[in-house]
């Protein structure tokens, strides 16, 4: 097997190109386990809501204010949240999956 030679600043440059890599596919790994975390959490609250009686009281945080509303009001807004969710979720995994592919890319393209 031959080896190659290369210079410090170079094997720098990739080490550093490897990093920024694995970083990134980090923290979008991180935000789509938060996402679908979220979005659990919805599906949880809107099963168990779904059942009640539309004027049956609930209470919702909103920007950390507990606030009361009645289930009919609730629900839907928990419903297009839950699909804003949905859609960011998507989003971030076709963003996680393209940065994949083009680290090993990248990476077929160092031999």
């Amino acid at each position: 097997m031959a080896t190659q030679q290369i210079n410090p600043k170079k094997q720098q440059e990739l080490q550093a190109q490897y990093q920024n890599y694995k970083n990134t596919l980090q923290q979008l790994a991180q935000k789509i386990g938060d996402i679908e975390q979220e979005t659990e959490e919805h599906k949880l609250v809107i099963d168990t809501l779904q059942p009640l009686s539309g004027d049956r009281k609930c209470f919702r945080m909103i920007n950390g204010v507990l606030v009361e509303r009645t289930v009919k009001d609730v629900v839907p807004s928990l419903k297009t949240n839950s699909d804003g969710l949905k859609q960011v979720l998507d989003e971030l995994l076709k963003q996680y999956k393209a940065k994949q592919d083009e680290m090993d890319t990248w990476k077929v393209s160092l031999n």
